[in-house]
Parts: structure tokens; C-alpha cells; sequence
């Protein structure tokens, strides 16, 4: 992608395009924004706007990738030598200090190794941090000696949806953009669909235990399906399955780069599921407040699913407090849910708190 195709982030791409027509590239940059595969792609296309053979300038410089060149479909591949890529890693989803620098159970390849070196290919190296509220506090103290002493011909891009969890001296030694885009959500089909499914099911009377697991049901298959495409998906595009003859340990590095990105992928989307829900759940409460105030037709016009028939009758069953406490009782489930707890077990705890 080009930074052209990014319509609904205009604002900060054309930030980021200024201060690289200026020729004044910051040497670390923070991408704050609430989807993580956006920011990814963002960046994504300034490493390959970064290497590629024939950008498209402005007043001479480079502010675009061209996105066919050979720089630019490896670095949209993952296979430029100059472009390094960290992810959450190991059961907590966290960025260690082994990723960031070498320790005796590190990869091959750690961040500060490639950043330090030359680059082969392009002008710059390019270090990208996926998720960088997730690194420890080792992680994060190592790091930010690099941060302190930039490697010449090196760019630092940090993503993250949640930027006030960094540490405060690594948020300003970085160039933020906010790429927060415009206009509500854009729901998936498939979000929809999952939805007023869920949401007929909750219309009916589930006050029995039978009923609760019904919808938790709904739920659960609904995620397995997300992860299986999502596995189908990146196996498809991940360099194990294109180059067979690789050196073992290369392997290895892939498999846990494959594993992690998985897991990123499958949380992001199960985030969005659950964001759709907890919209759901807003609706149901601005109808219970219309309920009591008698005004239900001046709040259609502030719902996010109007057109989902269950809302109503949730909302008519509901008093104004109760239909507030599910928003909180979402809240509370997405932040557990980026924690160590067992997936199943937290999603069980949170839909039968509901008041439905």
C-alpha cells in the first residue's frame, strides 16, 4: 500500500509526508492510533517509501513508495534485510528484553543488532515496534538507551493503541502522529452479522443459565472461526511456506515471528468483536434512558445499529443503571483479556455478569 490509500488517516500521513518533503525525518516516531493493523500498514509504507527504487517525490524528496519496485515487495513482504520487525511474544503477549537486545535465550536477530548495523540495501535501517506498551520495563530501559543514542541512517517507529502505557521518556523522544482516522467505526460484515445474531439471542428471555451459555456459545464459535482464517491466512504469507531449504535457526525466528502474529491478529480482531459489542450494549443503554424519559425517537439518530431488532426489547427489560453497568462490565472484560487469564474462563465470567 502507498500512503495514497490511506483516506480516512489523511491528516497524519500528511504530517508525515511534510517532514519527509522537508528532509527532516525524525530518527523515531510514535504511531498512536486505536487499530493496530492500521498503524502496522502505515508503517509498513514508510519503510518501503524508505527503500523504494522509484518513490514519488515532492520538491525532490521522497514522500511515497511507488509499491511495485523490488525495496518496496520486500519490505511488504517481510524479507527486506534493512526492514526489522518486534512483536508480543510468549504467553503474556509481552516484548522482552531478549528481543531488543542479546541475552542467552535470543533470537538470532535482535532489534538494537540490525539498527547498529550498516544498511545493505537501502539508506536506513528501519526498526518497527509492534505493540510497544506491551515491553517490559527491561525491555522498555534498554531500549531506551538507543532511543537516547540514534544509530546514524537508522528510523525507530513505534505502534501502539494504548501510548499513555509507555514510559514517559520514551513518548518524548519520539515524533508522535496520531492516525485516530474519521467518522465512526467501520464494521466488518462479518461484525454485523455476528451481531444481530447475538443480539436476536439476547432479545429472547435469557434469564436461565441454559440461555447465558447459548450466547457465550455464539461467541466462542464465532472466535474459532476468526483464528482459523486468521492461521490459514498468515501461513499463506509467511516466508515458511515460500523458501523450503533455510537455515534452521532462520526457521526458528519465523515460526516464532508466524506464532506471534497470530496471536496479535486474533486479539486485534476479538478486540473489534468485542468493540462492536460494547456499541451494542451503548445502544441498549441510551434506549433504556429513553424508556424513562419517554424520548425514544430523538435518540435513534445516536445509535450505532439502529436497524438490529433486539435492541429494543433489551432496553425495555433494562433500567438506566443496569444497561450502564454492562458497559463496565465490558470494559473490565477487555482489560483482563490483554492480561495472562484464560480467554474462555474470562469471557464466561463477563457474559453471565450481563444484565440482558
Amino acid at each position: 500500500m502507498a500512503f495514497k490509500d490511506f483516506p480516512a488517516q489523511a491528516q497524519g500521513v500528511e504530517l508525515l509526508q511534510r517532514s519527509l518533503e522537508r528532509q527532516r525525518l525524525a530518527h523515531a516516531y510514535l504511531f498512536a492510533g486505536p487499530h493496530l493493523d492500521s498503524l502496522e500498514a502505515l508503517a509498513r509504507t514508510l519503510a518501503q517509501t524508505l527503500n523504494c527504487q522509484h518513490p514519488v517525490r515532492r520538491n525532490g524528496a521522497a514522500v511515497d513508495c511507488c509499491d511495485r519496485c523490488s525495496g518496496c515487495r520486500k519490505a511488504r513482504d517481510g524479507q527486506h534485510a534493512d526492514v526489522f520487525w518486534v512483536r508480543p511474544e510468549s504467553k503474556l503477549r509481552q516484548i522482552k528484553i531478549g528481543q531488543i537486545v542479546h541475552r542467552d535465550n535470543s533470537p538470532p536477530r535482535v532489534l538494537l543488532d540490525v539498527v547498529n548495523l550498516k544498511p545493505t540495501e537501502s539508506q536506513y535501517k528501519v526498526g518497527i515496534i509492534v505493540a510497544a506498551d506491551r515491553m517490559t520495563e527491561e525491555a522498555a530501559n534498554a531500549f531506551l538507551k538507543t532511543l537516547e543514542e540514534p544509530p546514524p541512517h537508522s528510523v525507530l517507529i513505534l505502534l501502539t493503541t494504548e501510548p499513555e502505557r509507555l514510559l514517559e521518556t520514551i513518548r518524548s523522544r519520539c515524533l508522535r502522529l496520531n492516525f485516530a482516522g474519521e467518522g465512526p467505526p467501520a464494521w466488518a460484515a462479518a461484525q454485523l452479522e455476528w451481531l444481530t445474531a447475538f443480539s436476536e439471542m439476547a432479545a429472547a428471555s435469557q434469564k436461565s443459565l441454559l440461555g447465558r451459555y447459548r450466547l457465550m456459545d455464539v461467541l466462542l464459535r464465532k472466535l474459532k472461526t476468526v483464528r482459523d482464517d486468521i492461521e490459514k491466512d498468515l501461513n499463506a504469507r509467511s516466508p515458511l511456506e515460500k523458501y523450503e531449504e533455510v537455515d534452521a535457526a532462520l526457521r526458528d525466528q519465523w515460526t516464532l515471528e508466524l506464532n506471534a502474529a497470530v496471536e496479535a491478529e486474533y486479539r486485534r480482531q476479538r478486540g473489534e468483536f468485542l468493540l462492536a459489542l460494547q456499541w451494542w450494549l451503548r445502544d441498549v443503554w441510551l434506549l433504556s434512558l429513553g424508556e424513562s424519559a419517554g424520548s425514544q425517537a430523538s435518540l435513534r439518530s445516536l445509535l450505532a445499529f439502529p436497524q438490529l431488532a433486539g435492541t429494543h426489547p433489551v432496553a425495555r427489560r433494562l433500567s438506566p443503571k443496569a444497561a450502564r453497568e454492562n458497559l463496565c462490565i465490558l470494559e473490565q472484560l477487555q482489560r483482563y483479556l490483554q492480561t495472562n487469564v484464560q480467554e474462555a474462563l474470562a469471557l464466561e465470567v463477563g457474559l453471565l455478569k450481563l444484565h440482558l
